[in-house]
């Protein structure tokens, strides 16, 4: 009989966490999911993200490696980054009701050093969540002037745009990372 109720006992005693758990588990099931973001707040968690990406890589990548390209024929790896946040400009300012910049491609000349390159793609990142930021729900949902085309475009479209584009050059810069025997920072392991 003792025998009996110490076996008794030592079953409730560990079944009791996996019963708890389980009903965690249908309590979490059972909750309301979560709301959505606002439309701005999405636009800028997507451009965040990949202004994130950019910004580690600018700031990783060997200062002797800026000049590297991968065939002669392709923007360095400075250029690369001059380009992806000069870019940026062109949703920054138009949304801002501003005129475009005058050239698509900051200079090197001008940015001659890596903490040059990178001051330049933070300010591009921070201006273009300010500009979304900035605009709220109801300004990111309006209507502005494609000015390449001439036709009337919603903001977010307009900044999704951009956002897209400097996905584009994130991934030819991993390229370059791999072609120069490096790992991007996103492929490392996390600790």
């Amino acid at each position: 009989m003792r025998k009996m109720i110490l076996l008794a006992v030592t079953m409730l005693v560990l079944m009791a966490p996996g019963r708890a758990a389980a009903q965690d588990a249908a309590k979490k099931e059972t909750a309301p999911p979560k709301p959505a973001v606002g439309l701005s707040q999405a636009v800028l968690d997507q451009w965040n993200d990949v202004a994130r990406k950019l910004i580690a890589m600018s700031e990783d990548f060997p200062e002797d490696k800026y000049d590297f390209k991968p065939t002669p024929g392709q923007r360095s790896f400075a250029e690369q980054m001059l380009h992806a946040a000069g870019a940026n400009y062109f949703f920054i300012n138009i949304a801002n009701g501003e005129k475009p910049p005058a050239q698509e491609d900051p200079s090197r000349a001008k940015y001659k050093t890596k903490a040059d390159v990178v001051a330049y793609v933070k300010k591009s990142m921070e201006d273009g969540a300010a500009t979304i930021k900035a605009k709220g729900d109801a300004g990111i949902a309006g209507m502005m002037v494609d000015p390449f085309e001439n036709k009337q475009v919603r903001v977010f479209d307009w900044a999704y745009g951009f956002i897209e584009h400097m996905g584009e050059h994130y991934g030819q810069l991993a390229v370059y990372y791999r072609v120069a025997g490096l790992v991007p920072p996103e492929s490392r392991p996390k600790k």
